[in-house]
């Protein structure tokens, strides 16, 4: 505005006698730049940490199915044979490799057993023992046994799983026959094609 329209404007409103300013509505809060960008960034980082974290290790599920402290624990793919299963479920097969998730919380024993599969397959074991306990007498009795349970069919790695037998801690721990690996499988292969020649 050029001065005299600005001493018309200001005539024309105090002739009005009443007019006041208005008072602003809303208060702005102007983020600097910088901070908005830091914001955004562990925005994404965290988001990228939670993502990274499920990629890192499936196992899940909110609600896992109970399981009695004196029942057995069993699973078997497809495709697995019945002679097979029956030697896992009778501890026939050499344990390689144990992992005692005694005294782990369900989170810690969820990270424990994912990774206890994933070393097992980078070392080619084929049976493995996990001991989570019965659970009895507790308030919510097997708990690391059910999540157990739940857990293991989801990891493509593992072919079965039965409870144990006496000697290696009966129903508070499970066999699990664990898939070749893909050099084990190629090793495998090999030796065949030499005997065939």
């Amino acid at each position: 505005m050029e001065k005299d329209d600005q001493e018309l404007f200001h005539g024309a409103m105090g002739a009005l006698g009443d007019v006041k300013p208005l008072a602003p509505k809303h208060k702005t809060v102007n983020l600097n730049k910088q901070a908005d960008d830091k914001l955004n960034l562990r925005a994404r980082r965290e988001a990228a940490t939670a993502q990274t974290a499920l990629e890192l290790n499936p196992l899940g599920g909110e609600f896992v199915e109970p399981v009695e402290p004196w029942d057995p624990i069993e699973f078997k793919r497809d495709g697995v044979q019945n002679g097979v299963y029956r030697n896992l479920r009778l501890g026939k097969y050499h344990v390689d490799a144990r992992l005692d998730l005694h005294h782990h919380t369900i989170e810690m024993a969820r990270s424990a057993l994912y990774q206890f599969v994933r070393d097992c397959m980078d070392s080619d074991v084929r049976c493995a023992l996990v001991t989570h306990g019965k659970g009895e007498g507790r308030k919510q009795p097997a708990l690391l046994k059910s999540c157990v349970n739940a857990w293991l069919p989801q990891l493509p790695e593992v072919l079965a799983f039965h409870s144990a037998q006496k000697q290696h801690g009966g129903l508070g721990a499970t066999y699990i026959l664990l898939r070749k690996s893909e050099r084990k499988r190629q090793q495998n292969l090999e030796q065949h094609q030499r005997r065939n020649r």
